[in-house]
């Protein structure tokens, strides 16, 4: 199937979508007009019957987003290519309080679904290793239909404690990020990405609660039990609710400070946390004897547990034209894995997020950011070792295993607010040493991001 006829099947999608579906993306109450750039909403309040709704306490939520991107220089296959992936969210939130009478509490359901590939894998990174990460955020996870939340919230004595308790994955309150750039590194909840074979974030979902407990008036301490349940990242489980295939569980727990005063005076969120997961794990590099797997062809030694921490920090340095709205903000992050049983062990990323740089432009926003990924030195000594097996001295040579490093990515992003629906995001972003491996060249790649609430 070609690009376009590709892009004409999405459009479709999309169209069908809007025919069929009335979402809301907010549950603030305002009279809107269908393709209204002042609308919050694409297809406006629905002549009132949404507010009606949202007075009852049914809140529709709904929103498209798509990733489109091109190697325009480099990469391990340097004939350009166009790559589209794009993800649909439909949900409702309900107010218990307005609809049977429960204080502070609500419920929400959401399903999802996602389309397209990831090319990043098809022409930037080296086929016989394989990508680290990834160009396009919403790629990956299977092109499926998924229940990705069925929770139930609601806090307590005056919100200092609050529980959430359904169907959801950790991402959704730890280690919790903006994604507004198009690269999965600038994404939230990076043990996802690294170990996303065992932490499953948005949209896969799987049983679990969480409590958050405010310990201080900008001090809060939340913790978390999760599901552990490979099969539900399998094809046909997109809607499986029951826990059967469970082998153990995830145990996140974090600290989080929000202070509305910190650096210059302004706010700012820093997290510290950490996970620990109850479950059988392969050993990356040993087989059950002690051996290297790579030569012994034996079962991977089991792991009985996996473990990661991560540090997070977002602040306000400047605000434009001293307006709350449009600040300018750092952030920053790293993380780490443990050695036996993960691919990327570290990973650091920071970056800086500009909102209305300019006066007649006072919501669009200016993103710039770098990461760097490191693949665990263990998996390089198992390449190491199949080299010295097949003899493969050169990376020209078709049977050389091609040694994986530290990957390095960078995006400068451009946010078009262009209504209040509508968000545009054209990106080019730089990656050196594509999935880790030096001979393969720089990869420039252009993308677009774009943001549909309807």
């Amino acid at each position: 199937m070609s690009v376009l006829s590709k892009l004409s099947k999405k459009n479709a999608a999309q169209l069908s979508f809007v025919a069929l579906s009335g979402i809301s993306p907010c549950l603030t109450a305002q009279a809107a007009d269908a393709f209204s750039s002042d609308s919050p909403w694409m297809l406006g309040d629905w002549g009132g019957t949404r507010q009606e709704w949202q007075d009852k306490g049914y809140s529709f939520i709904g929103k498209y987003v798509s990733n489109t991107a091109t190697n325009v220089h480099g990469g391990y296959d340097k004939n350009g290519k166009v790559g589209y992936a794009d993800q649909f969210v439909f949900g409702l939130n309900v107010d218990l309080q307005k609809t049977v009478g429960l204080d502070n509490a609500d419920f929400q359901l959401f399903i999802t679904d996602r389309n397209g590939e990831d090319f990043t894998g098809q022409r930037l990174t080296d086929p016989r290793s394989g990508p680290v990460g990834s160009t396009m955020e919403v790629a990956g996870r299977g092109q499926i239909w998924r229940l990705t939340q069925m929770w139930f919230h609601q806090t307590y004595l005056n919100g200092v404690v609050d529980l959430k308790v359904g169907r959801g994955s950790p991402s959704e309150d730890f280690q919790s990020f903006p994604c507004d750039f198009q690269n999965l590194s600038f994404c939230s909840s990076q043990a996802g990405v690294w170990a996303g074979d065992d932490w499953y974030s948005w949209p896969v979902s799987v049983w679990g609660t969480r409590l958050k407990v405010q310990v201080a008036p900008e001090l809060y301490l939340q913790a978390g039990v999760y599901e552990h349940n490979r099969t539900m990242l399998e094809h046909d489980n997109g809607f499986k609710v029951s826990t059967s295939g469970a082998n153990g569980v995830n145990l996140p727990v974090e600290l989080i400070w929000k202070p509305q005063h910190a650096l210059f005076g302004l706010p700012g969120e820093y997290r510290v946390g950490a996970y620990h997961m109850n479950m059988n794990a392969n050993d990356v590099f040993e087989d059950e004897n002690g051996q290297p797997r790579v030569l012994t062809g034996a079962a991977p030694r089991n792991r009985d547990e996996r473990s990661g921490v991560w540090l997070m920090a977002r602040q306000q340095v400047a605000q434009f034209a001293s307006d709350p709205n449009r600040p300018v903000e750092i952030f920053a992050q790293a993380h780490a894995n443990d050695r036996d049983t993960s691919f990327v062990d570290r990973f650091y990323s920071a970056g800086v997020v500009a909102t209305g740089p300019f006066d007649s432009r006072p919501k669009d926003q200016i993103g710039f950011a770098v990461s760097s990924a490191h693949v665990n030195s263990k998996i390089r000594d198992s390449q190491e070792l199949l080299n010295q097996r097949s003899g493969a001295a050169d990376y020209s040579e078709p049977n050389y295993m091609p040694l994986q490093g530290t990957e390095y990515s960078s995006e400068l992003y451009y946010g078009i607010h262009a209504t209040n629906w509508l968000t545009i995001r054209p990106n080019i972003q730089y990656v050196h040493n594509p999935g880790g491996v030096k001979q393969v060249d720089d990869a420039v790649v252009a993308g677009l991001k774009i943001v549909t609430l309807f």
